[in-house]
């Protein structure tokens, strides 16, 4: 470092840039300013542009699930009688039934409670009644979601057992939540069960997990009492902040080590009590099978490899499971299969002869909504963040008007110096070299300085307007790149206006 120091046109451009401090200072604000707000615009755009990948990955836009059970409401081509129909069953909704609306009303029966001893009921009696709210039927099987495995298209199949539970913590395992409900020493939290296959972090992209992990294939194949807790659960057992992870929770009168802490990692969805994805524990259906005595599935979930695909698996899904079930050509499917596009239309409100005409479109509805909405959205995002960070140039451009009045003045200051060293033997190149060198000097002191300011506006953005913001190090290192290029470009005509001067010409002009 002492050795660069010490060469001549470093050490020339030092005392050159110190005789004007105060222009130096000026000039490196101005490049400082420009690569700051550049950043700070990359940072903004590219957090959006995150953003709306975040959106499109909770979205799960490809993505399929297949219901036991088969409900529809009685077809009429009366939009009034739909308008009815829709109203009477809203009527009849259970005021629990806000967490999952597609779930039947559940009826209370007294084996339900997980906080009693009793014997559980058999398979048939437990997925096969109606008013237990679990989907109609007992129709799906694990054959059934091994089965879906081998269509081509397929990416993941997760199988799926869902039951409401009271998860409890004695005092023995640490100190609970002061929300949740307490019976006598105990901490309990009503909530969601989910017992399902090692793929579903897989299916779930825009899951993440604070601490621990998933499952994995060899505790599913042992069915392991082990359990993952949604954030909203860990956070009313243990208290926010706590660390769950080898701690020991109790359903069903079993106990079960918690391995891990699910939550979201996108700010479209954020945990919520009754979201029935953070407020819910996860455990193997192997273990949910062995201890409930279980056969059978309440849905399975179905992701293609892509989301363009959906309606033709959809298709083969249909033809699969019909065959499988053996339903007759005039009968009625003993499952329901539910996509993007098929729940926009039976939930976004459309007057039925609306809904009639693109529900009969739904192959193209699927190939542009899901497959183009994508890759539209981030184009988008990506158009943004360059276009912010053109607008942000202009302040780069500003600063390099900077560098070549300063670095002019220079030449104009030095006239007599330029002169005395070409006349003793410097080459033209050599004086070129040397003010080039020193509009560097002033753009990449200027770009450090812009990126720490940049940095930390960027924290600031993300902390008081509560935008997501990205910096990343390809961002840094095209501002610094940047900063440095502008000083070339707006160094090189003085510093060849320098080169080119008369030897003599020079000398007279002091």
């Amino acid at each position: 470092m002492q050795k660069f120091l010490r060469h001549p046109v470093v050490d020339t451009a030092i005392k050159a840039l110190s005789r004007n401090r105060l222009q130096t200072v000026l000039t490196m604000l101005g490049i400082a300013v420009g690569v700051a707000t550049v950043l700070a615009m990359m940072a903004v755009g590219a957090g959006a542009q995150r953003s709306i990948e975040q959106q499109v990955r909770a979205a799960g836009l490809n993505q399929i699930t297949i219901r036991a059970g088969n409900w529809r409401p009685k077809i009429t081509d009366s939009d009034e009688a739909v308008a009815h129909q829709g109203d009477a069953r809203e009527s009849l909704r259970h005021p629990l039934d806000r967490r999952n609306p597609d779930v039947l009303p559940i009826a209370f029966h007294p084996e339900d409670d997980p906080m009693e001893k009793h014997d559980h009921p058999t398979a048939r009696q437990r997925l096969g009644d109606l008013e237990a709210g679990l989907g109609s039927a007992a129709t799906m099987t694990f054959d059934d979601a091994e089965a879906l495995r081998q269509l081509p298209g397929v990416q993941y199949v997760a199988g799926g057992i869902h039951e409401n539970v009271r998860v409890h913590l004695d005092p023995s395992t640490g100190s609970g939540s002061p929300r949740a409900t307490s019976r006598g020493d105990q901490k309990r939290w009503f909530t969601r069960m989910h017992g399902t296959d090692v793929m579903m972090p897989s299916i779930k992209r825009a899951w993440t997990f604070t601490s621990g992990r998933f499952f994995t294939e060899r505790e599913q194949d042992r069915a392991s009492q082990v359990v993952v807790l949604g954030q909203v659960v860990a956070d009313k057992l243990f208290g926010p902040g706590a660390a769950p992870v080898g701690r020991e929770v109790m359903l069903w009168n079993q106990t079960f080590e918690v391995i891990g802490v699910v939550t979201s990692a996108t700010w479209v969805v954020q945990p919520a009590p009754g979201d029935d994805q953070f407020d819910a524990v996860y455990m193997p259906y192997t273990t949910t099978q062995r201890l409930l005595n279980l056969s059978k599935l309440n849905d399975i979930t179905v992701t293609a490899e892509s989301s363009g695909d959906i309606s033709r698996l959809s298709r083969e899904i249909t033809k699969l499971l019909r065959i499988r079930h053996g339903i007759g050509d005039h009968e009625a499917d003993d499952f329901t299969l539910i996509t993007q596009a098929t729940k926009a239309l039976t939930t976004g409100g459309l007057p039925p002869s609306v809904a009639r005409a693109v529900a009969s479109n739904v192959a193209e509805l699927e190939k542009v909504t899901l497959e183009q909405l994508a890759m539209t959205m981030e184009r988008a995002s990506r158009t943004m963040t360059w276009l912010l960070a053109a607008v942000a140039a202009v302040s780069l451009l500003v600063g390099g008007i900077g560098i070549m009045n300063i670095t002019l003045l220079s030449v104009t200051e030095r006239t007599s110096e330029i002169g005395l060293r070409m006349a003793v033997g410097a080459r033209g190149k050599d004086v070129m070299r040397q003010f080039l060198f020193e509009a560097v000097v002033i753009s990449a002191a200027g770009g450090l300085a812009g990126i720490v300011v940049g940095v930390i506006a960027s924290i600031g953005i993300a902390r008081t307007l509560q935008w997501a913001t990205v910096v990343s190090p390809l961002s840094v290192v095209l501002a610094f790149g940047i900063a440095t290029a502008v000083g070339v470009f707006f160094g090189w005509y003085p510093a060849r206006r320098a080169s080119k001067l008369d030897p003599i010409v020079a000398l007279r002009r002091d």
